[in-house]
């Protein structure tokens, strides 16, 4: 059974149906020939966990963050990542601006049981849009087998 397994849960993310059809309208009316439908969908980062033997190594892709974004909480035993990106076009300033917008922004998050990880190693590095988690294995001991004497 693998230990490392990440729980199941929809992301955090700030989704309004009626503003995807507002801008729908806006552009059928504004731009005829323009795209009827935007790939998207809910945004979520990949993770790959691997095996290093005495440790588990998790990176997530997470491009376009600042580090400054990402923070690691630990509870129990639940390791949760948790991201945001803003956007430039929400800003007041930069309205009216912005012919097209694809890129994603909002608030990601995900959780993984690291029950059987030595918490208190846990190193994390984030390099180039990659968060890169080394979560070393908690050492099981192994029970000693020795003789008992009988009266």
């Amino acid at each position: 059974m693998f230990e490392l397994r990440p729980y199941r849960r929809n992301n955090s993310i700030s989704y309004n149906p009626f503003h995807e059809m507002e801008e729908f309208e806006k552009r059928f009316f504004d731009e005829p020939f323009d795209d009827f439908f935007k790939s998207g969908g809910i945004a979520e980062f990949k993770t790959d966990i691997t095996d290093e033997g005495d440790s588990y190594v998790l990176e997530a892709d997470l491009p376009g963050f600042d580090k400054k974004d990402i923070h690691l909480e630990l509870t129990d035993n639940t390791l949760t990542v948790n991201a945001e990106r803003h956007s430039e076009h929400e800003k007041k300033e930069n309205r009216g601006k912005y012919i097209r917008v694809e890129r994603s922004y909002g608030k990601y998050s995900r959780q993984f049981d690291v029950s059987a990880v030595d918490t208190d190693k846990i190193k994390a590095k984030y390099d180039n849009g990659v968060l890169r988690l080394t979560l070393p294995k908690k050492q099981t001991e192994t029970p000693e087998s020795r003789r008992l004497d009988i009266e």
